[in-house]
């Protein structure tokens, strides 16, 4: 009798042991719709994800009955421990298009856990018009249209026509977004802009907002612009292939979704750029479009000189404003002297706000003769767009002295300028000649009808046809003023080349001296002016002449050298090779010029 009572007591112990688990374990049961937006378009689709944290059976979703299911059901579960504890999940995934628009509500779905029926709460939905793009939380393309933008960032939409702008590319990724690689599809095409890219010297993350929330981000590119039309003009977007790190249905075996990697394309959208005119109140004769701020001045490397020497005059702005995009004043000059074309020189670097530096043009001018020449007062004008207003700077007159040489006989004594010296009589001007005399002794022969007497007597009669030849060809050499210019143009190439070798040593004086004896060799050998001193045209002159290819080449390398070793640094090796390679290209044009002439 007390054996059976005491299988009694245990089955029943064991029962309502059993009976307080089961009750307990469906006590913590957690079910619940999950919706990805609580309104979309009728053109997006809707994910509902039913979740629970116990495995049950027999689930039932709700109808659905507004909407057609084009995707599901879907389950994925998620078993993992930490820390001794163990953390499940369940979820069963629906994708939805919506047939109308309107409120819904989606029902309930019911599931079987530990023998009781648990359902979800309904959860309502609105559905409305289409929208412009179809947002699906698991498509790659609303990830990057959420989470990445492009964007292009301008400093200023309406500037005046020449003022420069800048356009700053920035790359926002939001905190939670994977980009492991990106790279350049499509430059934009600045039409109408004069565009220049400032060199990036790596990429660096920093952190912003972006509409008003936190978002890392890299610049990957800027550029300067400066409008060449006025107007609305337009700037091309960039385009980039981005790396994005997408997730998927799929887990890991703790139930962590796997990623993986899509390639999608950004872009900046088009900005539109309103261009204003220049105003025309106001604007200067001489204004040449010439926008920025700026400093003006004309200046020369000597103001005294001797005849045929060579002095340079330089015209030369400075500031910040877009000097690459104007031409600067000419000088006026008297036309006795002779000027070579003007040298241009730009040293001009580019940042964000714009061109910043100096540009020149220096004049070569060589005086024949001895005078004071003027170099009158030029202007140069510009635009201001802070001000909103023209400005003119006039340059200093100045004043070229040259103290020696040739008189200009077409100009009379009296208005030769310069000071003019006065003869000055010694005292022993007359010291040549014999103050006392010889007697001729007796014996002497007498002079009459000798020879010396006849001849000259007879001499003046010969002297007179010899003096009319002579002075016939003297008019004839007068007259030949493309001849009197080579051989000026010859003398001046000899004594330049002269000029050069003495400045062996000091660079600029050396690289202009020779420049200007290559030039006037060309004077006096192909009859070249100053206005057609060109590498084209150097070139197809002395190809006329049949001078062979290569020393044409390599006359023009020596100029080309010319020009840049003034501003470059040189040692005293490199001139002297450029002085022997000038002489040897001087002997071989010389020798072909004449054996084709």
């Amino acid at each position: 009798m007390t054996k059976k009572l005491h299988i009694l007591l245990g089955l029943f112990l064991v029962l309502t042991y059993n009976l307080v688990s089961a009750q307990n374990s469906t006590t913590d049961v957690q079910f619940e719709t999950k919706l990805s937006k609580k309104s979309l378009g009728i053109n997006e689709r809707l994910r509902v994800d039913f979740v629970m944290n116990r495995d049950g059976d027999n689930f039932n979703p709700p109808s659905f009955e507004n909407f057609t299911v084009v995707g599901g059901p879907n389950s994925s579960v998620s078993n993992s421990w930490l820390n001794g504890k163990r953390s499940f999940s369940k979820t069963y995934s629906y994708f939805l298009a919506p047939k109308k628009r309107g409120k819904f509500t989606i029902g309930q779905a019911t599931i079987e856990i530990g023998g009781d029926i648990f359902k979800t709460i309904p959860v309502k939905v609105e559905v409305t018009a289409a929208v412009t793009k179809p947002k699906d939380p698991n498509d790659p393309d609303y990830i990057v249209s959420q989470n990445i933008h492009l964007v292009a960032e301008v400093s200023n939409t309406n500037p005046y026509l020449n003022e420069a702008i800048n356009v700053v590319y920035k790359l926002y990724v939001s905190p939670n977004t994977g980009v492991s690689n990106w790279r350049e599809i499509d430059n934009p095409r600045y039409n109408d802009f004069w565009s220049q890219n400032i060199d990036m010297k790596g990429l660096k993350v920093q952190n912003g907002t972006y509409k008003g929330e936190d978002y890392r981000f890299v610049v990957l590119r800027k550029t300067v612009l400066y409008p060449q039309k006025t107007g609305k003009l337009n700037i091309e977007p960039l385009a980039l292939d981005i790396t994005v790190e997408v997730p998927t249905n799929r887990r890991d075996i703790f139930g962590g979704r796997l990623m993986k990697s899509v390639n999608k394309t950004v872009a900046a959208g088009n900005r539109t750029i309103n261009v204003k005119p220049l105003p025309e109140k106001g604007k200067p004769v001489n204004f040449n479009g010439a926008v920025g701020e700026f400093q003006f001045e004309v200046s020369t490397s000597k103001n005294e000189l001797k005849a045929t020497e060579a002095l340079i005059a330089k015209v030369e702005v400075v500031g910040n404003g877009n000097l690459k995009l104007f031409k600067l004043p000419k000088l006026n000059l008297p036309s006795s002297l002779e000027v070579y074309e003007p040298e241009h020189t730009e040293r001009v670097t580019t940042k964000l706000n714009g061109m910043q530096g100096r540009t020149s043009d220096s004049y070569t001018i060589v005086p024949s003769y001895q005078g004071k020449y003027p170099i009158p007062s030029i202007s140069f004008s510009y635009f201001n767009p802070k001000t909103g207003s023209y400005q003119t700077i006039n340059s200093e007159e100045l004043v070229i002295n040259v103290t020696e040489g040739p008189i200009n006989s077409t100009i009379p004594a009296n208005t030769i300028p310069g000071p003019q010296k006065q003869a000055v009589v010694s005292s022993n001007q007359f010291a040549s000649f014999k103050t006392t005399t010889t007697l001729l002794a007796k014996e002497q022969k007498q002079f009459f009808k000798t020879k010396l007497f006849w001849g000259i007597l007879l001499a003046p009669l010969f002297a007179i046809p010899l003096a009319i030849l002579i002075r016939r060809r003297q008019e004839e050499r007068d007259r030949d003023i493309i001849g009197n210019r080579r051989r000026e143009a010859n003398r001046l190439a000899r004594k330049f080349l002269s000029e050069a070798k003495a400045n062996l040593g000091r660079k600029e004086d050396f690289y202009e001296a020779m420049h200007r004896a290559l030039h006037n060799y060309l004077k006096a050998k192909i009859n070249i002016e100053t206005f057609e001193f060109s590498k084209e045209k150097i070139t197809d002159l002395l190809s006329l002449r049949s001078v062979e290819g290569s020393t044409i080449s390599s006359f023009i390398k020596l100029l080309t050298n010319c020009e840049i070793a003034r501003f470059t640094p040189g040692t005293d090796a490199e001139m002297q090779e450029d002085y022997n390679k000038a002489v040897s290209v001087i002997s071989k044009l010389d020798k072909q010029i004449r054996k084709r002439a």
